[in-house]
């Protein structure tokens, strides 16, 4: 199994890209008034992308060495996707006033971007800890 490790990976890191990038293109438009963002075919592509990025994290989860994972990191980044589900669910719920919508995102987005630096880092301070803030 470990040999498909290089592509399982690739895959995972396109769903984290595309979950992201969809997310902000969405609530973007969302936020400018737009109905598109809550039809149900944008919103099945992303439990699509969703469900491909959860798959492939729970494939790595499985083939890689349970020390990697020793400090953490991993169980922070799981509570900050989490939390970026919510959030985004929350966000996108049609009886937000825009303030609350827009701090939603905000705060949506930076789970995101944490849990993405928490991946990178290997270390549950994430940006704190490349950044060295």
């Amino acid at each position: 199994m470990l040999t498909f490790y290089p592509d399982i990976k690739l895959v995972h890191v396109a769903a984290i890209m595309a979950s992201g990038a969809f997310f902000a293109l969405r609530a973007l438009a969302l936020l400018g008034g737009m109905r598109w963002p809550r039809q149900a075919p944008v919103r099945y592509l992303s439990y699509t992308i969703d469900t491909v990025l959860l798959t492939a994290a729970l494939m790595l989860l499985t083939i890689l060495p349970r020390e990697l994972f020793a400090n953490g990191w991993l169980w922070t980044k799981l509570g900050l996707v989490a939390a970026y589900v919510v959030l985004g669910i929350a966000a996108f719920r049609p009886q937000r006033r825009a303030v609350a919508r827009a701090g939603l995102v905000a705060a949506a987005g930076l789970c995101f971007l944490q849990a993405y630096f928490i991946a990178r880092a290997h270390h549950p301070l994430g940006a704190f800890w490349l950044f060295g803030g």
